[in-house]
Formats: structure tokens, sequence, C-alpha cells
């Protein structure tokens, strides 16, 4: 339950809590997306549900440099082959950072939401390693004001799991939180870091917070996706606290090749070429 801070008025506080319900309702709701009034989605495999999961871990199978991934309608990766569930940009201690830089009070609740979110995919998903993408964490003052709470919520996560946490432009280097801590991870044909680099194939990276936006029935649809081509992924942040960068954004269109795809999050993730 969301703790009131001091000196809010209840009432702009009830409107705040009952706004950012509605919100997460929205955002993972069972509605789907359809993708049949659009040609483009002719082309592209229909998502495949992966077994044991009934909600969020419906996988969009792709490869990668050879490797078998699929991303999750929650925003996780899963690597089915080594047993290795990958997320991005969690941004734990983000409201708490937010306060203390005089920005508008929220309720506290996004490391639990986007812990309890992590769990799922690890009750449904055997991983044998978790890879962390970076920013895990929104600053070392947000990193040691985790209430113990969440810490020990983390180790039991990491129990019986090889645990990488790679460093992050937010990221406040080694801190006592249980895993190891590296610069990136190279695991078969694939390396693991933070921000892309452009000259490396089989690169999955994560940073960018990329979302991509669909229209359908009148209405345009917006979420947060992976984007992939040949030689990288661009993995979309897990954290609850976090923006985006559109796909459509120069950045982002120097990265892709043409002919990339991305996967809309979601109940039913959904591919669409890429929009630019």
């Amino acid at each position: 339950m969301a703790v009131k801070g001091e000196g809010v008025p209840e009432t702009w506080y009830s409107y705040l809590v009952w706004g950012v319900f509605c919100f997460t309702l929205f955002k993972y709701s069972n509605s789907t997306l359809s993708p049949a009034k659009s040609p483009a989605f002719n082309t592209l495999a229909p998502p495949t549900v992966l077994p044991d999961d009934p909600c969020m871990s419906v996988g969009h199978d792709f490869t990668l440099a050879g490797a078998q991934l699929a991303a999750l309608g929650s925003g996780a990766l899963w690597w089915a082959k080594q047993r290795l569930l990958c997320v991005s940009d969690l941004h734990l201690g983000k409201s708490e950072r937010i306060i203390r830089r005089g920005g508008s009070a929220l309720p506290p609740y996004e490391t639990r939401d986007t812990l309890a979110r992590l769990e799922a995919d690890l009750e449904h998903h055997p991983a044998q390693t978790v890879i962390c993408l970076g920013d895990s964490f929104d600053d070392l003052d947000a990193a040691r004001a985790l209430p113990e709470q969440e810490r020990l919520w983390i180790a039991r996560l990491q129990a019986g799991r090889r645990w990488i946490w790679v460093e992050g432009n937010h990221d406040p280097g080694p801190i006592d939180v249980g895993g190891s801590h590296l610069d990136e991870v190279s695991i078969d044909a694939l390396t693991f870091r933070h921000i892309a680099d452009p000259s490396c194939n089989g690169e999955v990276s994560g940073h960018y917070h990329p979302k991509a936006s669909l229209s359908m029935r009148g209405r345009t649809v917006s979420r947060s996706a992976f984007l992939y081509d040949s030689e990288r992924l661009i993995m979309p942040a897990f954290g609850t606290y976090t923006g985006g960068l559109r796909s459509t954004s120069d950045t982002l269109a120097r990265l892709m090749l043409p002919g990339s795809i991305a996967v809309l999050t979601g109940p039913r993730p959904t591919a669409i070429p890429m929009p630019r």
C-alpha cells in the first residue's frame, strides 16, 4: 500500500493514487492489439504463447546471431537455451530520487511493482541466469535508500541463480545487493551491454527506453518496445516509472538498420515494422 507523504493534502493525494491506478490498469489490461488491418503484419510471425504462462509471458520469437530469443510482453527477454532472463533499466528507487530533487511527490510503490513483475517472469521461466542490463538503480542514494523489505525481496529473487548487474550510466557501481557487477557480458555469440555500440554485432543493449506507436481503429496506441534487426536488439525499460524515446527519433533511426522490427509490449506482444 502506498504511504502518504507528510504535508500532502489528502484529496490531492487520493486523486494522484487513483490516476496512477487507472494508468496501470490501462497499461496492463487484457485488451490486445490486433494487427488484422495492417498489411505489414502479413510478413511477421504471430506471437507464441510460452508453456505454463497464462499472462504477460506471451513471447514474440526471433533470432539474433543464431540465438533463439523471445521478447516477452512484460518487457523481459527470454533465452531458453541458456535459461537466461534479461531485463533492462529497472531504475529502482526512482520515486525517492524525484522527491529528493524537489520533484512532485509520487506514490513510492514503483520498486515493489517492478520487483513483482520481475518475480512473475521468474516464476514462469526456469532462469538460471538473470542479467539486469544497466540503470538498475536510479542513483547511489536511491540504492542506499531501498527499504530492508525490498532488499530482502531482491535477495530472494537472486537465490539459486547467477545474477549479473551490468553497469549503466545511472548505476552507482558495486553496492551490497548481491550478484556480480560487470561492464558487459558475452555468452555464445551475444554481448550484453548497457549502451549500444554501432560497430558491434550480436549485441543486446538498453539505455534508450524505446517505445513505438501503432494506429488502429481510429486511435494510436503507444507502448514500450523491443527494437531489433540482424545485428542488435535494444531492450525496453522494465522499470515502472520510466519514460521512453520514440522509435522515430534520429538516435534510434541511426542505430537500427532498414527493415528493423518493433515489438510492442503488453499482454500480447505485437511486432510491426519499426516506425521511422
